[in-house]
């Protein structure tokens, strides 16, 4: 792989949101790392997601799960099925370690999720933790802060 530039990282986040968008998960879960984690925190400033509940903290295995499940015609909860739609700031990158490959990327969002008659909203913070892995760039943690984390929310079925 060619010498990362902050474009590349800001073009793979707006192309990961796409890809959730479309409902092409299985694309979207190969960006992550074997390791890698999508984090949902239930309160602002949470430090960890294994030491706290959390809204989501779900490994490789965790997503697979959801993503057959989404798939599935026979799952109660995605009938109808849900669409959603990621409106992003432009993302900054807030870390760049070129020499070690590792970067962090931020992006302000809107994330609407709909679902028959129903709309949900939800406003936050998304921070990538890249990294180059087999010569491409991975997720290894996607945190998700949520405006009101620390609300009852209803269950979000897709992937903010």
């Amino acid at each position: 792989m060619n010498a990362i530039t902050a474009q590349d990282l800001i073009n793979f986040v707006v192309q990961e949101a796409r890809l959730l968008d479309a409902k092409r998960y299985d694309e979207w879960n190969a960006l992550f790392s074997d390791d890698g984690i999508y984090w949902v925190p239930l309160a602002p400033d949470q430090p960890d997601g294994v030491q706290h509940t959390s809204h989501m903290y779900e490994d490789k295995l965790l997503r697979d799960l959801r993503i057959e499940r989404l798939k599935s015609p026979r799952a109660f909860s995605q009938q109808p099925p849900s669409r959603c739609h990621h409106l992003l700031q432009t993302p900054t990158v807030e870390q760049f370690e070129g020499d070690a490959a590792r970067f962090v990327v931020r992006s302000e969002f809107h994330y609407t999720e709909s679902q028959g008659d129903e709309l949900q909203f939800y406003v936050g913070t998304a921070f990538h933790h890249l990294a180059v892995r087999d010569g491409a760039l991975r997720i290894t943690l996607k945190r998700v802060n949520l405006l009101n984390c620390d609300a009852a929310l209803p269950a979000v079925q897709l992937f903010i």
